[in-house]
């Protein structure tokens, strides 16, 4: 398995940016074939699915309601994915955790991760 870190998580008012980052180690993802995604999850409702990115960056997917303001990328050579959020919205406001997949695809199916983080707090005011 894969030990995952984020960070960069905070307040921010609507309108503004941040970008989460997740740090993988006890293996190397693009060799094992790991796709890295960004789930979600606000107090009292379940974990949803944010953004994908296949193991190579070749192949992204989004959530609807975040399509066009946030950006899912991977850096390789440091082993970390990272998740540019724009245009924020109060709805926005909820643990962001990172998770890894393995295999050569893409999936939002949470049931296919089998590697967490811990997850990093965003709250987004009005």
């Amino acid at each position: 398995q894969v030990q995952l870190v984020e960070s960069g998580g905070g307040l921010v008012q609507a309108g503004g940016s941040l970008r989460l980052s997740c740090v993988a180690s006890g293996r190397t993802l693009s060799y094992y074939y790991y796709a890295m995604g960004w789930f979600r999850q606000a107090p009292g409702k379940e974990r949803e699915f944010v953004a994908v990115i296949s193991w190579n960056g070749g192949r992204n997917l989004y959530a609807d309601s975040v399509k066009g303001r946030f950006t899912i990328s991977r850096d390789s050579a440091k082993n970390t994915v990272y998740l540019q959020m724009n245009s924020m919205k109060p709805e926005d406001t909820a643990v962001y955790i990172c998770a890894a997949a393995p295999g050569t695809g893409v999936t939002t199916n949470l049931r296919h991760f089998d590697s967490w983080g811990q997850g990093t707090q965003v709250t987004v005011s009005s």
